[in-house]
């Protein structure tokens, strides 16, 4: 997944934000180990301060875990990444009811709209 970063927010809360993302969609699984800060740095195109300052976060939380010397890991918790994973969720599901509701949907044509749509074939991302 690629690191779409842009100046709307804070750098270190997107790569937060994309870390977990990449937890919580399988990409990283638990007891993995993450690539270097200087690796991830580059991948992301930013500072390696500021990929340092999103993986001390992302440690403070628990999500993630260094052992010295040999690097940082995945948590093995999957019970935290499936409550991160059903919080996600949430955020996105009371968005998109936000929106649809200053759209001046109801609740039953949004419900009829994701009826509709849910018939039709997933779709393979989000649109950007």
């Amino acid at each position: 997944m690629p690191w779409n970063l842009d100046s709307d927010r804070p750098i270190f809360i997107q790569i937060i934000d994309k870390i977990q993302m990449d937890i919580i969609s399988g990409l990283y699984q638990p007891g993995d180990k993450l690539p270097s800060v200087r690796e991830l740095a580059q991948e992301a195109s930013v500072n390696p301060n500021t990929m340092q300052k999103a993986l001390s976060e992302l440690e403070r939380t628990g999500l993630v875990y260094s052992q010295r010397t040999s690097g940082r890991f995945i948590t093995e918790d999957t019970d935290m990444i499936c409550l991160l994973k059903e919080q996600q969720a949430q955020e996105i599901a009371l968005h998109f009811l936000g929106t649809m509701q200053k759209l001046g949907f109801q609740k039953d044509d949004i419900l009829s709209l994701l009826g509709q749509l849910l018939e039709q074939e997933a779709p393979a991302g989000p649109a950007t």
